[in-house]
């Protein structure tokens, strides 16, 4: 034990999002009682790569005595609770790391991994109804949770001989038929390419690609230019992988229509 820098976090400014702990890459943060704790001193490396994840500026790296960092405890630690080993983000302090859609890891419960059994949902046409009075009512065909690129971990049981659906997250909002188009039969990953880290989510998908014996990948983008990083990240991981994996682009255009290539 020595002094040495550590986190510090103020609870009366934590509203407990959960934005700082998958920015953790070591586990040190978790969501426990609403709130963000520091699990072990020892999970903790004094980097600060967390400290710009958080809205409400209650993290603050402090100098205490404390027990020294264990990165191997640390890496053991991130297996056993996020299934993966850790993704080390070492950006300094003062330069945050816009990953906006990386929230709720770690001990979030919004986090924990389900297979929901949505294999008898009913796939039929909605029936015409009058444009003043529309209707339309369509069982969701979401087979799993979480969908987020950065929660998923790389060998959940969903991805085995799955076709994997990899999403631009405005995609579900523009596509009204989603779920049955898309979506149906499909494990499915989600990210923003313009605001998230596209390395990340080209080592990401090159692991998952390379653990799992993929049937297909569809990638399903908007149109606006910004959206055509995660068609690459796909690309790329693909060829990094090593595999031979057929894979469907779609295009969403902002007015719902959908192009394929």
């Amino acid at each position: 034990m020595a002094i040495r820098k550590i986190i510090k976090i103020d609870e009366e400014r934590c509203d407990g999002c959960g934005l700082c702990v998958p920015n953790c890459a070591e586990g040190a943060i978790q969501i426990i009682d609403g709130k963000a704790k520091l699990v072990k001193d020892s999970y903790c490396d004094g980097l600060g790569a967390c400290l710009g994840h958080c809205p409400q500026d209650a993290l603050h790296i402090i100098e205490r005595e404390a027990d020294d960092f264990n990165e191997e405890e640390a890496m053991e630690f991130v297996k056993k609770t996020r299934g993966e080993a850790p993704k080390h983000n070492h950006a300094p302090a003062h330069q945050p790391v816009h990953h906006h859609h990386h929230h709720g890891g770690g001990g979030c419960p919004g986090s924990r991994m389900m297979m929901l059994n949505n294999d008898k949902a009913d796939t039929s046409k909605a029936k015409a109804v009058s444009s003043d009075d529309i209707e339309v009512k369509i069982k969701p065909q979401l087979r799993q949770w979480p969908v987020q690129l950065s929660l998923v971990p790389v060998n959940a049981p969903y991805f085995n001989n799955a076709d994997l659906l990899v999403t631009a997250d405005c995609v579900p909002f523009a596509y009204p038929n989603y779920h049955l188009d898309l979506l149906k039969g499909k494990a499915v990953v989600i990210g923003c390419p313009k605001l998230d880290d596209l390395e990340f989510y080209i080592e990401k998908l090159t692991d998952i690609i390379e653990s799992n014996n993929l049937k297909s990948i569809t990638v399903a983008h908007m149109e606006v230019p910004c959206c055509s990083g995660i068609v690459r990240a796909v690309d790329v991981a693909l060829q990094r992988s090593g595999k031979d994996v057929p894979v469907t682009k779609v295009r969403i255009g902002i007015n719902g229509e959908a192009t394929q290539r």
